[in-house]
Parts: structure tokens; sequence; C-alpha cells
């Protein structure tokens, strides 16, 4: 809760969140909206995948200046050195990340609406989605940002070590929009896969994450 409410007060008070990665994501639906076919049917169909595919470009640039500022600052340094548990220091930044990644869905589902039309019925199912693909693309974002810290090369090995690990996520979740808003048949099981992932993804970092601070 400390690591956690301290990376929010940091992002609070940069709003960097809101001046730069909010815009970039509504930039990257405008971007697809205007690729596709103008046919609505078709943008409704493809909206879901296009949404998460925003999420997860948003995620990228989370996770990357969530580890940026503790290097920038040597604080990942003094957090080796506090002898606070390691997986509470992972939990707290993938959860400011996760909440910030939260509140950028909410937004960006209005321009869904906007843009593309979409409409959900369920939305107890929309909501459970964003909130574990949220907690899945916050946790595996801090974990290989973190590890892509220790190898250098940072702003290029990021995107690239994260993205194929974010696919499923994104994958899973947009299949539950889909599903939200009957395009596609079956949820629950695309939900649970989301929710194992999430699990999986967690675990790992709290396992790995004081490994990976000792090797920075």
């Amino acid at each position: 809760f400390v690591v956690a409410a301290k990376d929010l007060r940091i992002e609070l008070r940069s709003r960097i969140g809101v001046s730069q990665v909010l815009p970039f994501g509504f930039v990257v639906l405008m971007l697809l909206a205007f690729g596709l076919s103008p046919d609505p049917r078709l943008q409704e169909q493809v909206g879901p995948g296009l949404f998460w595919a925003a999420v997860c470009f948003a995620a990228v640039l989370l996770a990357q200046r969530s580890v940026g500022l503790e290097l920038r600052r040597g604080s990942l340094d003094a957090m080796r050195m506090s002898g606070l548990d390691p997986g509470g220091l992972f939990v707290g930044k993938a959860a400011a990340v996760s909440l910030q990644l939260m509140v950028l869905e909410a937004a960006l589902g209005v321009g869904m609406v906007v843009l593309y039309g979409v409409s959900l019925s369920d939305i107890g199912e929309v909501i459970a989605a964003g909130v574990l693909g949220a907690a899945g693309l916050g946790a595996a974002g801090v974990l290989y940002a973190t590890m892509a810290a220790t190898l250098g090369a940072r702003e290029t090995l990021i995107p690239l070590l994260l993205l194929p690990v974010l696919a499923p996520v994104v994958l899973a979740a947009a299949q539950v929009w889909a599903v939200a808003g009957g395009i596609e048949p079956g949820g629950h099981p695309w939900l649970a896969l989301l929710g194992a992932f999430v699990v999986v993804y967690v675990a790992a970092g709290v396992v790995c994450y004081g490994a990976l601070l000792e090797a920075n």
C-alpha cells in the first residue's frame, strides 16, 4: 500500500497520465478507426480488439515510466537495501500501474462508444474483464520492465519483451468484450482464462522481483 500510494502521488503531481498517456490512447483509437472501413458493422465487430490494443500500448508506456522513475532516482537500490519484502514492493508498483490503466479504460470506453458505436449488454463481464485485464497488464508490465532494466537498452527492450507476454491478456479481454457486445458466443471460459493469466503474472512477479532487484 505504501509503494502504490507513493507511485500514485507521483503520477497525480506530474499528470503524465492525463497529459500524455490518455491522449496517446485516444490517438491510437482514432488512427485505427480511420484506417478501417467506414462500415459501422465492421467497426463494431473489431472495436473490442482495437480497444484492448490501445490499452496494451498505454500499459507499456506506464510500466516503462514506473520503472524508469526508480532508475533515475536510484530508488531501486534503496528499495533493495530497505529490507522490505520484494513481493510487496512488486505488488505495490503493479497495483499503481493497474489503477491507472483502469482509469484509462473508463475514459477510452467513452471513445469506443463515440468512434465505433459499440454497445455492451453484459456490463458485469465488461467490468470484470477491465479489472482483470488491468491487473494482468500492470503485473506483467512492471515485471518485464524491471527485467529489461537489468539488461540495458531499456527503451527498446521493454516493448520487445513485453508485447508478446501481454498478447494473451489482450486476446482474452477482447473476447470477453466481444461476447458482452453480442459479437461472439460464450464468455465465461475467456474470463476464467484471463483470471488464470493474472494469477500467473502476479505469482511470477512476487517470486522473481527480489532476484531482479538484486541483478539491477
